[in-house]
């Protein structure tokens, strides 16, 4: 059973962000206050749960939470910041949507760009130890996967409703005989073999 808070009696947002590893599409991240001492033996790492476990659960998160939000920063804006600061940027979208104020924040990872005067706390892992996190990573890459099976439709030789704009060898097989989309990052290394692409 994941913990239930990282600050007792306060209320507290998970966040969490779906794409940074992708090479195509943006980064979404979310950010979820779950009531107090609220527990779920479902809930866990986003990663770890099968697609039909985190649909479900995005169902029960949105349900059960205080208040959530999801943020995203498109691939223009990734390739103009770089995908850490677009990460945090897109948090920070997601607090703002939230319409309950939280005084402290728990962060997926070691680092992060405060939100304003709020309190908040980095932890490793987090998704696999805190609610909040685990319930923050299934809604970022539950609206992530959707976004990108969407996108799919318009660009369907990369096999974004599989890969999900991961670099897996057939993406990149498709990218050097395709060429890369407008929904690839141009700062990112999109061939293994770093091969000469045409941008133009």
């Amino acid at each position: 059973m994941l913990k239930s808070f990282h600050t007792e009696g306060v209320a507290e947002a998970g966040c969490d962000e779906a794409g940074r590893g992708c090479i195509a599409g943006p980064v979404f991240a979310a950010a979820v206050i779950l009531p107090p001492g609220y527990q779920n033996s479902y809930l866990d790492d986003s990663k770890k749960l099968s697609a039909k476990s985190r649909e479900q659960l995005r169902r029960v998160v949105e349900r059960d939470a205080i208040a959530f939000g999801v943020g995203v920063m498109d691939e223009k804006e990734i390739d103009k910041i770089n995908i850490l600061n677009a990460s945090f940027l897109a948090m920070h979208k997601a607090l703002t949507i939230l319409h309950t104020q939280p005084v402290h924040l728990i962060i997926d990872g070691n680092r992060f760009k405060p939100y304003g005067d709020v309190a908040h706390t980095c932890i490793v892992k987090g998704d696999g130890k805190y609610a909040s996190i685990a319930a923050a990573s299934i809604l970022a890459k539950t609206y992530r996967d959707e976004f990108m099976t969407n996108l799919h439709r318009e660009y369907p030789v990369y096999g974004w409703d599989r890969n999900m704009g991961y670099p897996t060898l057939s993406h990149r097989k498709a990218v050097l005989e395709h060429g890369p989309s407008p929904y690839h990052r141009r700062s990112f290394r999109l061939l293994n073999d770093q091969m000469e692409l045409d941008f133009s």
